[in-house]
């Protein structure tokens, strides 16, 4: 089935024994913890750059066992448990009345795929979804039912869960899936024979990638993490043969470059993709005959990323080798690197994806900033039909469409004020259907609200747009929550969002900014803030909330910041740079770290990010652009905002140790009494705790957080 059923620079004397008592794990603590400082320098480019906590890198990692880690990291797990105890009233509400706006028993709208129609489900109570199917024709009373995977079972007894790949046979017989229960991400892939609910003896540990049946359903093609993280390979498993006999189908060179596989469209082609940011190379393997040799559609050249795709003996590419918003080509397959335009690149239309049909073909992209979806004919090039859609602003795209032969599209939409909506829409009258708004128990008036875009000059004169929204009843310069990303060239929608809510209705309006190094308004958009630009992508955030405060929306102070990641990297940075601005910053997973990150090329998050942060081991310029911003670096003394950190000891992405060294560095340096605390997840990874619950309970415990240093009782 083509559709897979989902899814430094200054130095610091050295202290002479850690200063955090043996006894902080069980009693409460009267003081934060003060982590040791150790000698430690790296000197690249006849440069010299301190980094006293190098130490909490335990060097057995992945594996974290060294006791001084463990110690302090529970030292602070300790004082966030003791600083926020005095709010547990506070974040119990907050929680309860996040609950309460989502639906606990809940399922999806069926979707036929083949023979079946397929959906999920949620239990009262249930953290994690179950997953059903039923004949087509089949009635719908339930007595036809079939429940193909639970995985509120698998994840029972587990502090974490996290389903990675799901994928059905051809035949619907069997189901391979792959499942992670530590926040590693290297999951392990098993094979279910849905008649008999058995799971057959196959097992394959360490995948991070998709499940691809191959023709004939006797084999899955799939990629295996490396020591550090990195698919280099894609690999194929005959069922039945012992995982150690897996064929290797292709193999990267690269270190920077990663792997995945992919089915065409028509099911015809196993399309096994190799890049990095910034650059692409396609081969395909008949789905037929796996251990054909891969036809590679065309060499990779730097700066050049392309997708591919099949029908009828022509390539569908997607690329961006001659505009930067991307062009769509087509080629024969005889001669796959003859690329002839089919739809040019334009300033104006930045074109972010392509969906192939037996029929038509959908067209996916942003025009000006705002998402379009456009029905294209194979027959006639100058035919195009846009889907309308009912706001001004607002978020779409395609939805779980499986079938090569379709007549209906399935399509999500949502606006700041508007829930999540599933829609078909049937393109023989050009028609939308509601299928299914997101139902918030609790209630929610939309008329209450107020959503708005606006523009907002950066320093060097570029229009930020921002994205709010806010009660139609709230005070003008009352609390306002920005948020933002800006890397990777992944824009942020202005979607709906439930838990939002809960600051919306106590007076906060709440704002994206859709700042450079995100591609919201096209690819010249992610340019402007990567590599030796990244600091437009830190200048525009600050910017937008100095507009904000000059349009009367809110008051320096009374600004609270939250990102993730990458977008914790950002928090960092305008902490560093405009602490005065901030009423509470929130930063989860953050990647502060980032000159000693990109100086180890043995880290996951090395190689394959260069092309994104640039490479300071061989490149002076980057290493100075770089130690100019990084987070961790440029901390000083100062006072800085309230602060929340997060991190996850098992996170592969952003180590555990790059939040842990900046709040260390951290409470050495600044010069206030404000709040500091750091929440290291002991059992998970990247995302948090996995469960639709338990994640809830860490946003009410920053929202509380928030809360509680803006100084908001209700």
């Amino acid at each position: 089935m083509r559709y897979a059923f989902v899814s430094a620079v200054f130095a610091l004397c050295a202290l002479s024994g850690p200063v955090f008592a043996k006894d902080t794990m069980t009693k409460t603590p009267a003081s934060p913890p003060v982590a040791e400082q150790r000698d430690h320098t790296i000197a690249y480019h006849g440069i010299t750059v301190a980094d006293p906590y190098a130490w909490l890198r335990d060097p057995g990692y992945p594996e974290v066992g060294d006791k001084d880690v463990l110690a302090y990291l529970t030292a602070e797990n300790a004082w966030f448990e003791a600083r926020m105890a005095p709010q547990k009233e506070r974040i119990e509400a907050l929680f309860k009345e996040m609950r309460a706006r989502i639906k606990e028993a809940d399922k999806s709208v069926p979707q036929k795929d083949g023979a079946y129609l397929y959906w999920i489900e949620f239990e009262e109570g249930a953290e994690y979804k179950k997953w059903f199917r039923r004949p087509v024709g089949a009635p719908a009373d339930g007595s036809a039912d079939q429940l193909i995977l639970d995985e509120v079972a698998l994840a029972e007894g587990k502090e974490y869960f996290r389903l990675g790949a799901l994928s059905v046979s051809n035949d619907g017989n069997l189901l391979a899936y792959s499942v992670d229960d530590n926040g590693s991400e290297r999951f392990t892939a098993r094979i279910k024979n849905l008649a008999t609910g058995d799971l057959l003896p196959d097992e394959i540990p360490g995948t991070l990638s998709g499940l691809v049946w191959v023709a004939g359903d006797t084999g899955l093609v799939y990629s295996l993490a490396n020591e550090n993280w990195r698919t280099d390979n894609a690999r194929l498993h005959w069922l039945g043969k012992p995982a150690a006999s897996d064929v290797e189908l292709y193999h990267e060179d690269d270190e920077g470059f990663r792997v995945g596989s992919s089915l065409s469209a028509n099911e015809k082609w196993v399309i096994v993709s190799s890049g990095d940011h910034e650059t692409s190379e396609v081969r395909l393997i008949p789905a037929a005959d796996p251990l054909a040799t891969p036809l590679l559609v065309k060499p990779r050249r730097k700066g050049v990323e392309y997708e591919v795709d099949e029908r009828d003996g022509t390539l569908y590419i997607h690329t961006n080798d001659t505009h930067e918003n991307f062009r769509l080509a087509t080629a024969p397959l005889a001669d796959p690197g003859a690329w002839t335009t089919l739809i040019a690149g334009s300033d104006d239309f930045y074109l972010t994806g392509v969906d192939l049909f037996r029929a038509f073909y959908v067209v996916e992209g942003r025009l000006r900033g705002l998402d379009r979806i456009e029905i294209r004919s194979y027959e006639d090039p100058a035919r195009v039909e846009p889907i309308a859609f009912p706001e001004a602003s607002y978020t779409a795209g395609l939805d779980d469409n499986p079938e090569w032969d379709m007549d209906v599209l399935r399509l999500s939409y949502a606006s700041m004020v508007s829930p999540n909506t599933v829609y078909d829409y049937h393109l023989a009258d050009k028609r939308l259907e509601v299928l299914k708004v997101q139902e918030i128990p609790s209630g929610y008036d939309a008329s209450l609200y107020a959503t708005e875009r606006l523009e907002i000059p950066a320093r060097d004169g570029t229009k930020i747009p921002v994205s709010i929204m806010y009660r139609k009843d709230r005070q003008p310069g009352g609390p306002l929550h920005l948020y933002g990303y800006g890397a990777y060239g992944i824009a942020i929608d202005p979607g709906f969002s439930t838990t939002r809510l809960s600051l919306v209705d106590r007076g906060f309006a709440y704002a994206i900014a859709h700042i450079r190094g995100g591609d919201d308004l096209g690819r010249a958009w992610y340019k402007a803030g990567k590599l030796d630009k990244r600091t437009n992508t830190f200048n525009d955030f600050v910017d937008v909330a100095k507009g904000l405060v000059e349009r009367g929306y809110t008051q320096a102070g009374r600004i609270s910041i939250s990102g993730g990641s990458a977008g914790g990297e950002l928090m960092g940075a305008v902490a560093n740079s405009d602490p005065q601005l901030w009423g509470a910053v929130v930063a989860h997973v953050p990647f502060v770290d980032v000159l000693n990150t990109m100086l180890d090329a043995t880290l996951p998050l090395t190689p394959g990010e260069w092309p994104e942060w640039g490479n300071p081991i061989e490149d002076q310029a980057a290493f100075e652009t770089i130690r100019a911003y990084s987070p961790y670096d440029n901390v000083r003394a100062q006072a800085y905002p309230p602060i929340l950190v997060t991190a996850g000891l098992n996170d592969p992405r952003v180590t555990y140790w790059e939040p842990a060294k900046w709040v260390a560095r951290l409470r050495a340096l600044k010069t206030d009494g404000n709040e500091l605390l750091l929440k290291t997840n002991m059992g998970a990874g990247h995302g948090g705790k996995s469960g639709r619950f338990e994640s809830l309970r860490e946003t009410a415990e920053e929202f509380a957080f928030i809360l509680w240093q803006l100084g908001i009782d209700r």
